[in-house]
């Protein structure tokens, strides 16, 4: 990966005037004989960061931090009021459901319309139509009026544009959540061919599995402010523990939770060698990680996952069921899934493990509850003094018999 920055932004601070009083007529405004109220809001206050080429950095934040207004400054479609910011390359940006379509034309029309508007001549666009509309799956629909087109359909034929103009950055603020599990698949394969190609991919979204996944850096902004910049991982780790996202009340636990709430995790338990629950473990003892379940409607292809963090933060290991090909076609109702883990490697020390439940495509979570369970694991077979895992490994010495 490159180090030279593809994005720079440089002290950038975003101004917008709210006028008070909207409704008022003209006639009582001029009747009034004085101006308007006006108050200043500061969307972006000094916010300075790097992006390297060739890499996928992520924006983070709650409603109103400034996430989608940074993104427009990047994107040139609005200036920074102090600051600058940098981008080199070819930029095509997907920031708004439609943005870019007119909705009595065609998608065909709109195609050549977008891709007009990202910089492409009709030459290219006609050589690259047929991939553009194969990648949307709109086949069928392309020659019907965008106006009749469902979210869905917008994003998929907006994405697909966007990644086909052969961009040095790409801008994707969140509208991808609109896209089935199909298309996000599609997606996610897509970003990985752009990465491979040494593009960079700026990314915006409430989807903190989508963060840690496809992103090698993140910025946290809040009201406006750079809060954090750091690897991703640690973006969303800060992040989750200290930001309330669709919490769910949970009278067992602490820990943060999060998700849509079709399914859900009710409880997670450690179940020792007996198979009694066991908050304390011996390095070496047969275990199982059992996780119980209640899903309100049929949840099609759930995957189950877990993470296993000390206390200090370090991810020790994050299975799940579709790295196994342990994925049901659908589940229902009540149950529980068990990880039989025999033995267990952990080294001595105490530990945090995070549950999830996700759909197929490990985008949407239905339910997260992060560090839902916290156990210790003691000496046992094998004895090692360093580390966080044993490897289970043996040794041959000169002159030592293995058997002494």
């Amino acid at each position: 990966m490159s180090t030279r920055p593809a994005v720079v932004v440089d002290d950038v601070s975003k101004r917008f005037r709210l006028y008070r009083e909207r409704n008022q007529s003209l006639k009582a405004a001029l009747m009034r004989g004085r101006r308007a109220v006006v108050e200043e809001f500061w969307a972006l206050q000094d916010v300075s960061f790097e992006v390297p080429e060739g890499s996928t950095f992520g924006l983070v934040g709650e409603n109103g931090s400034g996430k989608s207004t940074l993104m427009k400054c990047m994107a040139r479609i609005l200036q920074p009021d102090r600051g600058s910011v940098r981008v080199n390359g070819k930029v095509s940006a997907l920031l708004e459901l439609g943005a870019g379509f007119h909705p009595e034309l065609s998608g065909r029309e709109n195609v050549f319309l977008n891709g007009s508007i990202l910089g492409l001549g009709q030459k290219e666009l006609a050589a690259k139509f047929d991939e553009i509309v194969e990648f949307a799956g709109l086949g069928q629909f392309i020659d019907q009026p965008v106006k009749n087109y469902s979210n869905g359909m917008y994003v998929r034929l907006g994405f697909s544009v966007a990644i086909n103009v052969d961009p040095d950055v790409l801008l994707v603020d969140e509208v991808l959540a609109v896209g089935d599990e199909a298309f996000q698949r599609k997606c996610n394969e897509k970003f990985a061919d752009l990465k491979a190609a040494g593009k960079t991919i700026v990314l915006v979204s409430h989807n903190l599995s989508a963060v840690h996944n496809l992103c090698d850096r993140a910025a946290w902004l809040e009201h406006g402010v750079l809060k954090m910049i750091a690897p991703a991982r640690q973006i969303v780790d800060e992040y989750m523990s200290t930001v309330q996202i669709d919490r769910v009340e949970d009278v067992e636990t602490g820990g943060n939770r999060w998700g849509s709430g079709e399914g859900r995790i009710e409880k997670v338990e450690l179940l020792g060698p007996s198979g009694e629950p066991a908050s304390k473990v011996r390095t070496g003892d047969p275990v199982t990680i059992r996780i119980h379940y209640c899903m309100d409607e049929p949840i099609p292809r759930p995957v189950f996952g877990l993470a296993i963090h000390t206390l200090d933060g370090t991810h020790v290991t994050g299975p799940n069921t579709r790295d196994t090909e342990s994925v049901p076609d659908k589940l229902e109702g009540e149950g529980h899934v068990d990880l039989r883990i025999d033995p267990i490697r952990l080294l001595p020390g105490t530990y945090d493990i995070t549950a999830s439940l996700y759909d197929y495509a490990c985008l949407h979570p239905y339910d997260f509850r992060h560090h839902v369970l916290r156990f210790d694991v003691d000496p046992g077979e094998p004895h090692e003094s360093y580390g966080v895992v044993s490897l289970g490994g043996s040794w041959r010495v000169p002159g030592v018999d293995p058997a002494a």
